[in-house]
């Protein structure tokens, strides 16, 4: 799910960023020393403004920091919003038809989970805008709240309709930062400083495309969301989907020997491939194996021991387990639950 990116070596996120998320530990009366140390991150380098860290480390240090202080917005709201928050608001918005009805219900939605700001969509004369009205000081925050709103669901739209959505313009209202530069790798497209409302503004076409996730993709992305928030968005076209594809049809065992010997490929190769799109042939096997159990579970009647060899498991046991990772549930309490038209 991400577009051309920078090799690990490239460090390109600047320290203001990785402060940010110390300065949340700094509010709850917290030592960041262990976040940073998960990151890999030396303290010393927060003192040097001109010091940059990898995506992959800062993805790191956000995935600690939203753990351990139990805030998805890391310090940047007057109440914190539990682990799960933002989850919340993705399954709320996933049943919609079209990007312009998700994008608007999270944005309602989000509502309910701070009055420190609201987001709202707008339309006219043929672009659409995503703006921040901010109702509070966010102090020294700001920037990193309002960047990382806007990244956030630019990167979940583009996820949801799985394709590139090129932003007109994204604004903020704030003068550019030293570290300006990284600005047009998080919003490929004309960047405006000092321009008030915080707004990513694209083609309101874009409103009508249809969403092509579903909830038991959301569940497995939400499983880890962070990528498509960190990185920018590569739509799924490659291997990966190719290999979904193959791992679709009916055969007693896919293998990463058979599969690459379909794709005229070395397994060694599948593998290292698979990474390069920010995937892996087990994580294509249990999305592959969620979707389809889902579909019998809620479209027939058939007892949780035949979906589960169905599913490609040998055994109900190992499915349940799988399963209850998967949603939290049991097959039985899902499909209950589903036919009783409740959400899990």
């Amino acid at each position: 799910m991400r577009s051309h990116r920078a090799p690990l070596t490239h460090a390109h996120t600047p320290i203001a960023f990785v402060r940010a998320i110390t300065h949340a530990y700094t509010l709850r009366g917290r030592s960041a020393d262990g976040a940073l140390a998960k990151a890999q991150i030396e303290t010393s380098s927060l003192d040097d403004p001109l010091h940059r860290v990898t995506a992959a480390q800062f993805e790191r240090l956000c995935a600690a920091a939203m753990h351990e202080l139990d805030d998805e917005a890391p310090g940047w709201f007057s109440r914190r919003l539990p682990w799960g928050s933002y989850g919340l608001l993705a399954r709320a918005s996933i049943t919609a038809p079209t990007l312009g009805l998700a994008l608007r219900r999270w944005c309602r939605h989000h509502g309910l989970l701070t009055d420190d700001v609201a987001l709202t969509v707008k339309t006219s004369q043929g672009h659409a805008r995503v703006e921040i009205d901010e109702r509070r000081d966010l102090g020294t925050l700001r920037e990193f709240a309002l960047l990382s709103l806007l990244r956030n669901l630019h990167g979940l739209a583009c996820w949801w309709v799985d394709a590139p959505i090129s932003p007109q313009l994204a604004q903020f209202p704030f003068d550019a930062p030293p570290h300006a530069d990284v600005y047009p790798r998080l919003f490929p497209g004309p960047v405006r400083f000092g321009a008030a409302p915080a707004a990513l503004q694209f083609d309101a076409a874009d409103l009508a495309l249809p969403l092509r996730r579903d909830a038991a993709a959301l569940e497995q992305m939400l499983r880890r969301a962070l990528p498509i928030m960190v990185w920018p968005y590569r739509r799924d076209v490659g291997l990966a989907r190719r290999v979904r594809q193959l791992l679709q049809q009916p055969q007693a065992a896919h293998t990463a020997e058979t599969l690459a010997a379909q794709l005229a490929l070395s397994p060694r190769t599948l593998h290292r491939q698979l990474r390069s799109e920010g995937s892996s042939l087990q994580a294509l096997k249990d999305e592959v194996r969620q979707a389809r159990a889902i579909d019998l579970l809620l479209r027939t009647s058939q007892p949780v021991a035949r979906v589960a060899r169905a599913a490609g498991f040998q055994n109900d046991k190992s499915f349940i387990r799988a399963f209850r990772q998967w949603t939290g549930l049991t097959p039985e309490q899902y499909r209950q639950a589903r036919g009783d038209g409740q959400h899990p």
